[in-house]
């Protein structure tokens, strides 16, 4: 496939069919998927292979908590998870709504999950001193994993970065056998989709690349080079 047309059709897939994902191929995409960038080319990702059901289904269920927050949040008018608007939703209005079902079944009938992680001892974070949430280390572990996905497009397969689970990050090193400087980025679903979205709605490139400075005029083709 051309470049841009995988770029503009690489959806976030949920729904499988019952074909098996075989080896050879998750080998083929993990070895397109390697030459993402990283800090210091360091290369820290770690990829673990998870095909057990039991070990799915437990994985679905460590991302339940987080899928009720986030459901609450929503139906509550709210950004969910965002780490700067302090949530007004009590826990016990979020233990009593219900997760929903799109957000955690997929890890139990996609043939395949991948448990993506990186080692935080060769990550350079440089935000670690900021009054804030970290988000630099995502830097050298994201690309890989968005590469993993538009390597999957190209075999006609489909997945999504989830990381619901991720909250309960222990419970999933004490699952998984993880050491504790390995972080897990992404819990990833993938397999054969059940259908093909090829149209996916964006932002226009106005709407958020802007000249010169914050609130400077916005990015267009036709802007002065």
């Amino acid at each position: 496939m051309e470049l841009y047309d995988v770029m503009r059709t690489t959806f976030a897939g949920r729904e499988f069919t019952a074909d098996p994902v075989s080896d050879a191929t998750l080998f083929t995409i993990l070895d397109q998927a390697r030459f993402a960038p990283s800090g210091g080319n360091r290369q820290g990702w770690r990829v673990i292979v998870v095909r057990d059901r039991a070990t799915k289904e437990a994985l679905a269920a460590l991302a339940v908590p987080a899928a009720k927050r986030y459901a609450a949040q929503v139906q509550a008018g709210e950004n969910p998870w965002n780490t700067i608007d302090r949530t007004a939703v009590d826990a016990a209005t979020i233990e009593r709504t219900p997760a929903p079902v799109r957000l955690t079944e997929p890890f139990v009938k996609a043939p395949v999950v991948l448990v993506v992680c990186v080692d935080l001892k060769v990550v350079a974070s440089m935000d670690q001193d900021l009054a804030r949430v970290g988000i630099i280390s995502g830097a050298s572990i994201y690309p890989f994993a968005w590469n993993i996905l538009l390597a999957a497009r190209h075999e006609g397969l489909a997945g999504t970065i989830t990381t619901l689970a991720t909250a309960q990050e222990p419970k999933v090193q004490d699952l998984l056998g993880i050491p504790r400087h390995i972080a897990v980025a992404a819990v990833m679903p993938l397999g054969r989709p059940v259908t093909r979205i090829t149209r996916l709605r964006r932002k226009a490139v106005a709407e958020f690349a802007m000249l010169e400075r914050w609130g400077g005029a916005p990015l267009t083709a036709k802007a002065a080079t």
